[in-house]
């Protein structure tokens, strides 16, 4: 019985494997295919300046491309060491009843809906940083924002990863006399390095497409950033303001936006998969 229920595991695997390469090879051509009026045109070059005035017929995308990483950037250098501490306190400092109700917690803000954090970010961060620095809605204000918003995933996965550690590892470090400290740092975060990465990856991922929190706190000014206060917009948010009335080669520029982000996220997915182990 065991045997044939494994022989029915690997092709029903198989064949929805192919079913996810067909759906993704699809939205890619999807949006290949309404980008094309646009990119027929001059092709990316045409979208390689600053200017973004579609009924100009001026469609630079650098500014939002630039805001788009940078804005990710600076949520995943907050998260990344926040939650590689919150998932080191959840799995080797806090008693075990504390390290539950924590991890639920964690779960939970993993939950909340992008536009909760957008609105707080919108009523109570703007206006803190607009008291500091205006206008407050800036890149600042959105790269916190999304620090917040991917914490929990980072935290989660890292927390996964020291979990599945192999106990001995620890014991032989406290046996050659390392403290809490060096074995935490010294071995434990090493040995589940891969983990913690493709967990900071899913962050800047989820990051990178987020839309209506950044849209809310960022500003939406197309311009070069000089500094973090100033204000940005970045593609996804380009795109949900102005799909609605865009026609012709002005909407086929906000597909191209769209082809843009997913070619980041494969580059992601690529960069992840080299970091797992090779096996021979």
């Amino acid at each position: 019985m065991r045997r044939s229920s494994d022989s029915l595991l690997k092709p029903l695997t198989a064949a929805l494997a192919g079913i996810s390469a067909l759906l993704l090879v699809g939205m890619l051509g999807f949006l290949l295919a309404e980008s094309w009026p646009a990119l027929a045109h001059g092709g990316w070059l045409r979208f390689a300046s600053l200017d973004w005035y579609p009924l100009e017929g001026r469609f630079g995308l650098t500014a939002m491309c630039i805001a788009t990483l940078a804005v990710a950037a600076l949520a995943t250098l907050l998260a990344a060491p926040l939650g590689l501490a919150c998932a080191l306190f959840a799995r080797f400092q806090a008693p075990p009843a504390l390290a539950a109700g924590f991890r639920g917690l964690l779960a939970l803000m993993a939950g909340v809906p992008s536009v909760v954090y957008g609105f707080w970010g919108l009523t109570v961060l703007v206006p803190l940083l607009a008291r500091w620095q205006p206008p407050g809605a800036s890149l600042l204000a959105a790269g916190l924002v999304l620090a917040l918003m991917i914490l929990p995933t980072v935290a989660l996965l890292a927390h996964a990863a020291l979990a599945a550690v192999p106990r001995t590892l620890l014991d032989g470090a406290a046996a050659l006399g390392l403290s809490r400290r060096a074995t935490l740092l010294k071995v434990a975060v090493p040995a589940a390095r891969r983990g913690i990465g493709g967990g900071v990856l899913l962050g800047l991922a989820r990051a990178l497409g987020e839309t209506m929190a950044v849209l809310m706190v960022a500003g939406n000014v197309v311009q070069l950033p000089a500094s973090v206060f100033d204000p940005v917009r970045v593609l996804t948010a380009n795109i949900a303001l102005e799909m609605a009335y865009a026609t012709g080669t002005h909407r086929a520029g906000l597909f191209v936006s769209g082809l843009l982000l997913a070619l980041l996220a494969l580059g992601l997915a690529w960069f992840a998969a080299r970091l797992e182990p090779r096996h021979a």
